[in-house]
C-alpha cells in the first residue's frame, strides 16, 4: 500500500475527526473510503456522459459515417 501525506487546514482536520468518530472509525478509515466512493462516482459519471452524447448525437454520427 502506497502512502501519501497531505496537510489540511485546521477547521477541515477537526471536520474529519469529528466525522470519524460519529461513525467509529480512524480518520484514516473515514478518507480512504471517502476517496475510493468520489473515485467510484467519477468513473460513473464519466460513463453516464459518455452515454448521454452518443445516445444525443447518433443521428449525427450516423450521418457523418
Amino acid at each position: 500500500m502506497e502512502q501519501i501525506t497531505l496537510t489540511l487546514p485546521e477547521e477541515t482536520a477537526e471536520q474529519l475527526k469529528d466525522a470519524s468518530k460519529k461513525i467509529g472509525v480512524k480518520p484514516e478509515e473515514f478518507l480512504l473510503t471517502s476517496l475510493q466512493e468520489k473515485l467510484a462516482n467519477l468513473d460513473s459519471d464519466f460513463t453516464d456522459a459518455m452515454h448521454y452524447v452518443l445516445k444525443k448525437n447518433a443521428e449525427l454520427y450516423k450521418r457523418l459515417a
